[in-house]
């Protein structure tokens, strides 16, 4: 495929026509699908327990042949990609985006760009992605996130009255301590304002097992690396091993809880003209928000976000056709599924992140990747969503 000067996605295109615009409509043309943004192909690693199979490989290691595999699915070469957008949260800094750019084999001027709202990051990417296809500042952008958990650094305070340095676990995500709470706490309040008791939470739990185990994914979803090829946790959990389970907090225990976990998932997200040169009917990003929500309880901060993205997508509940809820714990995704509305039937049609592990950085993104093989499948319209610390939730909608 070359360089640009010599590839159809690089021509100059006229502007588009992007209809009359009003209060209610702020772009027909989007919702039309005339100019709306798709996903040419998605794909990420398994998703593996902190400490197992991919715990020896950095980040650009989990992340480079994921973001090559995106690309020989979608059919574009690696000279035509615009930038990257990479989610990660516990990494050391450094911008690893660049890094796997390099490892990728990308353009030495795509300059990767990281980015850190913690677990929603790996959607956020996809919408800044979107964004800047229609501002018309990309046309081929990558997006998505990784997380190694298994290499995460140990992260230390300093104090100015010469203390030793004290390590530390999670980062303060409000400046007030008391509404700051260690996320497994903000599960129990969850669980305590919505009246969802551990029976409730072990049979979601258990559900996401059955219905990982009992539709893998294919391999057009998971690239292999590190030698996985499927996603190593999902198991026949039964409610004997819930009721022996480890309380964390309450009603929270390890059953019904995430597991860390390593893993990176990407979207090749490309223009309208791009989309109808490779020829194919790719998923559309309709819509997505993210909205900050009550710092204290950060489970509910999605339910606001799915509500603003499918009213920007015009949309509702009947036209979703299957929704992809994170369950970093399983009270977080009941309370998410009943203040959004959800037919349970629909949501995590494949099993959720109990079933996987919660890469945090990555699982955004890996829901993305998710929802985008359930649209392929279907063909209806379909919404993935996650809560992040700091009382932040995010939405994305795709359509075919």
């Amino acid at each position: 495929m070359g360089g640009a000067e010599r590839h159809p996605f690089h021509r100059e295109a006229s502007a588009p026509d992007l209809g009359k615009a009003g209060p209610e409509n702020p772009c027909p043309a989007i919702r039309r699908g005339r100019v709306t943004p798709c996903i040419a192909a998605a794909c990420r690693s398994a998703v593996a327990p902190r400490g197992g199979a991919l715990a020896k490989l950095e980040l650009h290691e989990l992340a480079a042949p994921v973001l090559t595999a995106a690309l020989e699915l979608a059919g574009i070469d690696p000279a035509d990609v615009d930038e990257l957008i990479l989610s990660n949260a516990l990494g050391a800094g450094g911008n690893p985006a660049r890094s796997a750019a390099l490892a990728a084999g990308l353009p030495e001027r795509v300059a990767g760009l990281t980015i850190d709202r913690q677990c929603a990051g790996g959607l956020d990417a996809l919408l800044l992605a979107r964004a800047m296809i229609l501002a018309g500042d990309a046309r081929i952008v990558l997006a998505g996130g990784v997380e190694s958990y298994s290499r995460r650094p140990i992260r230390s305070r300093r104090f100015a009255d010469g203390r030793a340095p004290e390590p530390y676990e999670q980062a303060p995500f409000t400046p007030w301590p008391d509404r700051d709470p260690d996320m497994t706490h903000a599960a129990h309040a969850l669980a305590l304002k919505c009246g969802i008791c551990r029976a409730e939470q072990d049979e979601w739990a258990r559900e996401s097992h059955r219905k990982a185990m009992a539709s893998p994914p294919g391999r057009a979803e998971v690239t292999p690396v590190g030698g996985l090829t499927k996603d190593p946790f999902a198991r026949a959990l039964s409610p004997a091993l819930c009721d022996r389970a480890k309380t964390l907090q309450g009603s929270i225990t390890s059953a019904n809880t995430a597991v860390a976990a390593d893993a990176s998932a990407f979207c090749v997200v490309v223009s309208a003209d791009v989309a109808r040169a490779l020829g194919g009917n790719f998923p559309r990003i309709i819509s997505g928000a993210t909205l900050g929500g009550q710092p204290d309880l950060p489970g509910l901060a999605p339910v606001a976000a799915i509500a603003s993205a499918m009213d920007r997508a015009g949309m509702e509940l009947k036209d979703m056709g299957s929704a992809e809820i994170m369950e970093a714990y399983a009270v977080q995704a009941i309370a998410c599924q009943r203040g959004a509305g959800f037919d349970p039937a629909i949501v995590n049609r494949s099993g959720g992140a109990l079933a996987r592990g919660h890469p945090i950085g990555a699982s955004g993104a890996v829901n993305a990747v998710r929802l985008y093989h359930e649209v392929l499948g279907d063909g209806r319209a379909g919404v993935a969503a996650i809560a992040a610390a700091g009382g932040i939730g995010t939405a994305l909608v795709l359509a075919a």
